[in-house]
């Protein structure tokens, strides 16, 4: 691995799954605003959440109500609907990453087809740099996608890490270490690209404290959105506990 200039990278927490808890019920409980508010003293540095059109966590309340309220970035994840686009430029978050969005899907199952999305994507992000919300584009690990995403005028890359956490708990089989093997240096490498370009590198999908450490060693991230493996860890040792741990496993890998 080449090394860099190390880079002390944040951690932005996806409260997502605390929000499937309330929405199992239909309770007022969690209050969305109180765990965002526990995660920012805890050290993290932006909230992450993602509107999707189905609505199956996340509200439309829970958006402008944690705008209103927390002290860190906001990042809203959303499909590239003109639906969930009106909202988000209303909310005004820090960011918007666009991701892809399909209805029968447990979570995000890859990155968007940037290459050929291209001209769909040109105006919605220059109606976002209107109103002064960075966009971060959700990928694949793939130099052509990392360099057609600077050419578009995106603020960030976010790294779908996906396939490669998933190699890290074996769930390939006997595959399982080359798919790992793979994955890393495709990260990697579109990680040291998008350095080159100019363009923020973030990561996130399916880490949990050990598989983060790997590819936080590079010292090349600068973000990671991390959701479901803390929300589960908080079930055992509190959100504090939960995301103190991760932080420390980002940073001092």
């Amino acid at each position: 691995m080449n090394s860099s200039p190390w880079l002390i990278p944040r951690l932005g927490v996806n409260i997502d799954h605390f929000a499937t808890l309330r929405q199992l019920r239909g309770t007022p409980y969690p209050d969305l605003v109180e765990v965002a508010k526990r995660v920012e003293a805890a050290g993290a540095h932006q909230i992450t959440v993602h509107l999707r059109e189905d609505r199956r966590h996340i509200q439309d309340r829970d958006v402008f109500e944690l705008r209103k309220k927390i002290g860190i970035s906001l990042n809203l994840e959303m499909a590239v609907s003109s639906e969930i686009v009106k909202i988000a430029h209303k909310v005004k978050p820090d960011w918007v990453c666009l991701v892809p969005e399909k209805r029968q899907e447990v979570t995000t199952e890859g990155g968007l087809d940037v290459l050929k999305m291209k001209k769909k994507l040109a105006p919605l992000l220059r109606d976002f740099r209107k109103k002064k919300i960075k966009v971060s584009l959700f990928i694949e690990p793939d130099v052509r996608v990392v360099a057609a995403s600077h050419e578009l005028g995106a603020d960030a890359i976010e790294i779908h890490t996906g396939k490669f956490c998933n190699a890290t708990q074996k769930r390939y089989g006997a595959k399982s270490a080359s798919i790992k093997k793979k994955e890393l240096k495709r990260i990697e490498d579109s990680a040291v690209l998008g350095q080159k370009l100019g363009i923020h590198v973030h990561a996130g999908h399916g880490f949990d404290l050990e598989n983060v450490r790997e590819v936080a060693a590079f010292g090349r991230i600068e973000e990671y959105n991390i959701g479901h493996f803390i929300v589960c860890r908080a079930a055992l040792v509190g959100v504090d506990q939960a995301v103190r741990e991760m932080i420390s496993a980002i940073q001092a890998p």
